[in-house]
């Protein structure tokens, strides 16, 4: 019996890190280096690693949002200071 993807199905598609380097345009190495230190989401499938791919997605997704956040501070007095933090606005209190 072969497994095949089905998009309807609740677990994506699997890919191991060379994939994800290949995606990426990096190193093995560094896919390797952000699996270890948790910072890009995968499971270990015996000594492999795997990561789906709905969580490289949201990885990818959260690097595009630090490098908008980094923009907005390199632009000083056009940012606002909400839009660099992930406090919502209801704990900012006004400067007397």
């Amino acid at each position: 019996m072969v497994a095949t993807h089905q998009p309807d199905h609740p677990l994506g598609k699997f890919l191991p890190p060379a994939d994800v380097a290949e995606l990426l345009s990096v190193d093995v190495d560094v896919v390797l280096g952000l699996l270890s230190s948790g910072e890009l989401v995968g499971i270990r499938v015996g000594e492999m690693w795997r990561v789906e791919e709905t969580q490289l997605q949201l990885w990818i997704d959260a690097q595009y949002e630090l490098a908008r956040r980094g923009n907005a501070w390199q632009q000083g007095e056009f940012s606002q200071s909400f839009d660099l933090s992930e406090a919502p606005p209801r704990h900012l209190r006004p400067v007397k």
